[in-house]
């Protein structure tokens, strides 16, 4: 006890928010290090993998451009390991990057899961992170949102918590430093993206990549249709004549593309709400709900959950580093940890 007790003082603690669109490293002291896409290119030789040409940002610019032999991995899918031995890769080397001292003290780390995670993903994600490590502790994601967020956990009141990911929605009330309730929905930003793609080659036989589909999202998606839309000028390849175009769209269109999607987010929280005791109903009607993830920087998304459910809905300051944040608090404060990690 005491020697892991000093070499979680003399090293660095890491706590990463492994997701499917991004990873992100918390260091005590320092803040968020690293903010990467978790996307991973492959070099295959007759079918399989031959070597890693690169991870994270420098990966992700070769979506829909490599040649045959080359594939931009993403290997999260619906915040669980898609691909064992490409995650593993992938997180040993981000771990490398971030932690310089490795040559004394391994760090102890934190990884955040999905709420409901199977015990074999959990311990694929512990397999994955134990390499270098001198400790690996799991947080639900949900958790570590609410702490990152500054909600009061261990306080006999209900807080409110949906976390809206690349590869999951997840609505979670918690009390007393416990989950009372969680709804998992294996929907989210990437969902999206596949339907903008759809949705222009359906209706204007118009191709386009997951990027475009991703940056009209980011760039002019909206929770819902508005009277003074935005415009957005997108290029991509004309499937009647086959050459490139360009050609306009605006956020009402792409509000429409992705209705499916946030009709999802609205039904899962309104179920939550349904099925929670009324004594935390009450509490949330007070607190109301926060939102961290990605998603939560849809445009007008607090405002459609808050029409729907008729509660007070605020968005975190820095939604996307929400979960690394609370992960790293809960790393770093021994009563915390040993109350919310998981086995």
């Amino acid at each position: 006890m005491f020697l892991n007790a000093l070499m979680g003082t003399l090293s660095d603690g890491l706590a990463i928010d492994l997701g499917t669109s991004n990873t992100l490293i918390y260091v005590k002291s320092r803040g968020i290090v690293l903010n990467e896409p978790s996307v991973v290119a492959v070099k295959s030789v007759d079918g399989r993998m031959n070597r890693i040409l690169a991870v994270g940002r420098e990966a992700k610019m070769m979506l829909g451009r490599t040649p045959e032999n080359i594939e931009a991995v993403r290997p999260m899918r619906d915040g669980v390991i898609a691909n064992f031995e490409i995650t593993e890769f992938m997180l040993r080397y981000f771990i490398q990057q971030v932690h310089k001292r490795r040559n004394l003290f391994r760090p102890r780390i934190m990884i955040s899961v999905p709420s409901g995670v199977t015990p074999v993903e959990k311990r694929a994600v512990r397999e994955c992170a134990s390499a270098g490590a001198s400790e690996v502790f799991l947080i639900e994601e949900p958790m570590a949102a609410a702490i990152g967020a500054g909600l009061p956990i261990t306080e006999p009141r209900s807080n409110m918590v949906v976390n809206l990911g690349g590869g999951t929605i997840e609505v979670t009330v918690i009390s007393l430093g416990g989950i009372v309730y969680s709804k998992s929905v294996r929907v989210g930003g990437d969902k999206m993206d596949e339907s903008i793609m759809q949705h222009i080659n359906r209706k204007y036989n118009f191709l386009i990549g997951p990027g475009t589909a991703e940056n009209i999202k980011m760039t002019i998606g909206s929770a819902f249709q508005t009277e003074q839309p935005e415009e957005m000028v997108i290029r991509g390849r004309d499937l009647t004549t086959g050459t490139p175009r360009s050609m306009v769209i605006n956020s009402n269109e792409v509000a429409e593309m992705i209705s499916e999607e946030v009709s999802m987010v609205a039904q899962t929280v309104r179920l939550a709400l349904e099925q929670m005791p009324p004594e935390l109903s009450a509490d949330v009607l007070e607190q109301g709900i926060v939102l961290t993830g990605g998603g939560a920087l849809l445009k007008n998304m607090d405002v459609l959950l808050h029409t729907n459910a008729n509660v007070p809905v605020t968005v975190t300051a820095k939604p996307l580093e929400t979960v690394a944040i609370g992960a790293g608090i809960a790393l770093e404060n021994y009563s915390i940890l040993r109350q919310v990690a998981i086995d």
